[in-house]
């Protein structure tokens, strides 16, 4: 009886969601229009190898777009990228797949990456500052950050400002940064930047999400005209590999599973939002703005203290060397 109920429930959350999101995305006449806005221009995609960024990967390459893939591993890039042309087909003429090597906890990889790409890119139109990892057991990165916020804060801070003069020599240019409803519960402790007095890897997901978002209002005020917009976004709870550090007890997994399939967003309708910022017509001109189902949504207060956000640049800038 009560697994009856369970599959009732979730069958029902399941036409309910499915409901909404088709609500929320754009109509065939934007999705045509964004399309011809995307065909021929650069983009660079963080995280592109799955997931979210695999999806967005593949919708703009769809709309002709000239994709760089950052990634990791060379060779999940490789096979992702097989496996994208094979999905497309035809649909993925016109379009180019470039696969670049980036490592997000390496400041050195960043700054590599950034070169090749300023020496071979002539513009570069679009940048999607995806790739994050969530949750993850106290680490630190190559240079000695907390794994989590030299990720998802650190390494999107120091990937954009190298590549700040080529987006702004390329205007009308745009910057999406993807955050998450998360970031409600994260606070900036300046005092612990880097997790060393204290460490809750649910807390320091959350102040990394919310890194992100000060990050975009900052980075929007100093981009007032130039030409280049960034906006943030969150994608919902998509089934993604993000949670891979999460530990599920095997008991409740077919409860978890029955769960993700009924209320959680597959990668293409996560991917919706990143899309939508970084190709429509509806957003030209619109700067330092949060999003969720392609549509602008409030913030807290502490996702709007410009006060915050200054200081966080400011130390942001020291800490990935950007000044000594």
């Amino acid at each position: 009886m009560a697994a009856a109920v369970l599959l009732a429930a979730a069958l029902g959350g399941g036409l309910l969601l499915i409901a909404r999101r088709y609500l929320s995305r754009p109509g065939g006449a934007s999705r045509s229009a964004a399309a011809a806005l995307m065909r021929g221009k650069t983009v660079i995609v963080t995280g592109a190898n799955s997931g979210l960024g695999r999806a967005t990967v593949s919708e703009l390459l769809r709309m002709q777009a000239r994709v760089i893939m950052g990634c990791r591993h060379r060779g999940r890039a490789e096979q992702a990228a097989r496996e994208i042309r094979a999905e497309l087909g035809a649909q993925a003429e016109g379009g180019e797949l470039v696969l670049r090597e980036l490592d997000l906890a390496s400041l050195r990889s960043v700054r590599s990456f950034c070169q090749r790409v300023l020496q071979e890119e002539p513009r570069l139109d679009v940048l999607i500052n995806n790739a994050g990892i969530f949750q993850c057991p106290y680490m630190k990165t190559e240079d000695g950050f907390e794994m989590q916020f030299g990720v998802n804060h650190l390494g999107h801070f120091l990937l954009t400002n190298l590549l700040l003069g080529l987006l702004k020599s390329s205007a009308p240019s745009r910057i999406v940064v993807v955050s998450s409803k998360f970031y409600k519960y994260g606070e900036i402790n300046f005092e612990d930047l880097n997790s060393e007095i204290s460490y809750n890897k649910s807390f320091g997901y959350s102040r990394s999400k919310l890194a992100n978002i000060l990050f975009t209002r900052e980075l929007a005020r100093r981009l007032e005209g130039t030409g280049v917009t960034v906006n943030v976004l969150h994608p919902g709870i998509v089934r993604t590999n993000l949670g891979r550090y999460v530990n599920i007890p095997l008991l409740a997994k077919p409860l978890f599973n029955l769960v993700s399939w009924a209320f959680f967003k597959t990668p293409l309708e996560g991917a919706q939002t990143s899309i939508y910022l970084a190709s429509s017509p509806e957003v030209e001109g619109v700067s330092g703005k949060y999003f969720g189902d392609c549509k602008e949504e409030e913030l807290l207060p502490k996702a709007t203290d410009d006060l915050v956000a200054r200081k966080l640049w400011d130390i942001s800038e020291v800490m990935v060397g950007l000044l000594k």
